[in-house]
């Protein structure tokens, strides 16, 4: 059932959403080679625990045993940190970060560079992006959960590189993922159709190569089965009357 949240509750995600975009902000200077993910992740959590009131939703989330989800290069989603992955010039690394804030919570990723990256790779982060903004450029009522995918999908096909299908934007709010999943591609008018009050995770992940994934053996890291390099970027928009409200900003 897909939940719509009251302007009240719009405002306290809102707030959790301002929280975790500083957290990207107090992150970000330290993706620098020679850093552990583990490190980066000890930063997300003490950064948010800093404010009163918020905890990292990923923490304890169906057993997940971090703050934050660090995937780098080919890795998809959902890798675990570890003092043991450093990053190395020329990487690219996907934060990927909850919040809870005032009984709701709030999710964006970001995908960063890694010292001097190659212009292929820089050109996969800026087109994920760009594929992200289309997709939120037409969260607006009256449209469709469909629109949203298909907007997403339009850019990164343009560009040559591939959507993953195996993974899904979602609802958020009360719970961390709630109804509709919002695909990375699909057809406009298709799907759900967008309420005012909705509340999406619209994050589309990217790959250079094909779309197919695989999960590692830790049961938690998914990523390209050609071994290709993979972006993600994603914000939590509210569909409002006034068009769509990304909350997950400063």
């Amino acid at each position: 059932m897909i939940q719509l949240k009251s302007p009240r509750e719009l405002e306290t995600m809102a707030a959790g959403g301002r929280i975790l975009a500083a957290t990207h902000q107090h992150v970000k200077p330290a993706v620098q080679p020679g850093i552990s993910t583990w490190e980066l992740d000890a930063m997300v959590e003490s950064f948010i625990r800093s404010h009163a009131g918020a905890t990292p939703s990923f923490k304890g989330l169906y057993g997940f045993p971090a703050a934050a989800c660090i995937s780098i290069n080919d890795e998809i989603v959902h890798g675990i940190p570890s003092r043991k992955r450093i990053l190395a010039a020329g990487d690219i690394v996907t934060i990927d970060i909850g919040v809870h804030y005032g009984g709701f919570h709030t999710d964006s990723a970001w995908t960063y560079p890694v010292g001097a990256i190659a212009a292929g790779t820089q050109r996969l982060l800026e087109v994920t992006e760009a594929s992200l903004w289309a997709g939120i450029a037409v969260t607006r009522l009256g449209n469709h959960i469909g629109d949203i995918g298909a907007a997403v999908e339009a850019v990164v096909e343009q560009a040559g590189f591939t959507v993953v299908r195996d993974l899904v934007g979602h609802g958020v709010g009360v719970n961390m993922h709630e109804d509709p999943q919002v695909p990375n591609h699909g057809k406009p008018k298709r799907g759900p159709k967008l309420q005012e009050g909705m509340t999406l995770a619209i994050e589309p992940m990217v790959n250079v190569g094909g779309a197919a994934t695989r999960t590692l053996a830790d049961k938690w890291t998914i990523v390209t089965l050609d071994g290709t390099m993979s972006a993600h970027f994603e914000h939590t928009v509210a569909i409002t009357a006034d068009g769509p409200r990304v909350l997950t900003t400063l």
